[in-house]
This record gives structure tokens, C-alpha cells and sequence, in this order.
């Protein structure tokens, strides 16, 4: 399947071109990645944790709390942090209390602080790895960090800036119409396969890869 016939089944589903580009992301600079503090970096991750099948307007509504609770999320000190505090907050009503991703925010924070030894930021991590490997980084994030395979970390990596994919159902559900994936979309075959898809597409279009992703999500039947 060609991507032209791609974006226009797109453009046909949204009732125009100027309609389609105005649900695309928009792409903040490449500095953005560098400038963003690590602590805004694990505050993201916990918040795609526990959007995970969750109400995602729960979680947003309750946000502030998440912040107040752990305190800014500066991963140097939850990375350590005693086990008590987190069973502490466990029983805090300012957050949705489920131990197990709760769990997640210090081996999150060591994830981030051994990137930051190498790296400097997370945020250099991140803008040095090329969106042409997103499977290999999807793959370093769920083997080095908690609870971050699936989507989550797709959707990490989308609101923060770095440009790539996701593997929605209805984007998985055009790719394999189109003969392009036959892998479960989480396993490393199904990811390569993705990546393959969204590179050649790049590489036809010149398109940022956030934006053939919607593209591709557009195109499938409700």
C-alpha cells in the first residue's frame, strides 16, 4: 500500500486536507528535548503510568495533587526514597492509590539518573537517539524502566516533543491491512515492523514520523 493512498483515504475520512493538517501534533523545536528539567521528564512518565487503563480525565483532574504528593518528581531524591514513604503514599487521597505504579516512580527516577550520568539530562538522552530507531528505544525504555511497555511509552515520547510513531488499534489496524505487520505491535518483531513501515514512509515524504502516525490513524473506518 502506497502512503498517497493512505493520506488520502485520510483526507477523504476528515473531509479535507485543511482538515486532516489541523489534527496533526505540533513539533516543538529540537531544543525543547534539552530544555525540559528531568524532574518534568518523570513527572511525565508516572502520568502515562498511571493513565494506563485508567480514565485518563481522572488522572488529569487529579494532577496537581500527583504533583504535591511526590513533591516535583525530582528523580535525585525518589530515586532512594524509603519504601515507607511510598506505602505512605499509598493511603494518599491526593492521588489515585495503587501501590504497584506508585512503585513504578523510583525505578523510574533511576532510569532517568543513570541516563543523566552519561548523558548530562535526560533530555540529551532522548534528542541524541534518532526517531528512526523508535523501536530500540521503546525497547530501552521498557527494559531499564517500570510499566512502560505498550503505549505508554509511546505516548511519553509524544508529549514531550520526540518525534515518532504510535501504535494506536486503529493505526496497528491499517498497518496490518496493509501487510505490514503480522506481530503483536508490543513484541520486538511487531515493533520492527512498524519501524520499517514509518521509516520508508519518511523517507517517501519527508513527513515527520508524529505526523504520519496520525495520518495513518486517520485513515481507518470507526
Amino acid at each position: 500500500m502506497k502512503f498517497s493512498d493512505i493520506h488520502e483515504r485520510a483526507i477523504a475520512r476528515k473531509g479535507g486536507l485543511d482538515e486532516l493538517n489541523a489534527l496533526l501534533p505540533q513539533l516543538p523545536p529540537a531544543s525543547a528535548l534539552l530544555e525540559r528539567s528531568d524532574d518534568r521528564y518523570l513527572a511525565e512518565i508516572t502520568r502515562c503510568v498511571f493513565k494506563a487503563g485508567f480514565v485518563w480525565r481522572v488522572i488529569d483532574n487529579k494532577w496537581p495533587g500527583f504533583e504535591a504528593a511526590f513533591e516535583g518528581f525530582v528523580p535525585a531524591y525518589w530515586q532512594q526514597v524509603p519504601s515507607e514513604v511510598l506505602e505512605k503514599l499509598a493511603a494518599d487521597e491526593r492521588i489515585v492509590r495503587n501501590l504497584q505504579k506508585i512503585r513504578t516512580v523510583p525505578e523510574n527516577a533511576r532510569m532517568i539518573m543513570d541516563a543523566v550520568h552519561e548523558y548530562g539530562s535526560f533530555g540529551a538522552f532522548l534528542s541524541q537517539w534518532p526517531s528512526e530507531d523508535q523501536a530500540g528505544l521503546l525497547l530501552w525504555l521498557k527494559r531499564h524502566g517500570s510499566r512502560l511497555g505498550g503505549n505508554s511509552a509511546q505516548y511519553f515520547l509524544r508529549i514531550v516533543g520526540w518525534d515518532g510513531f504510535i501504535l494506536s488499534h486503529d493505526v496497528v489496524a491499517v498497518l496490518r491491512r496493509a501487510g505490514l505487520l503480522d506481530a503483536s505491535p508490543t513484541s520486538k518483531k511487531g515493533l520492527q515492523q512498524a519501524q520499517a513501515a514509518f521509516t520508508h514512509w519518511h523517507q517517501q515524504t519527508g513527513l515527520p514520523y508524529s505526523h504520519l502516525s496520525r495520518i495513518v490513524s486517520c485513515a481507518q473506518d470507526n
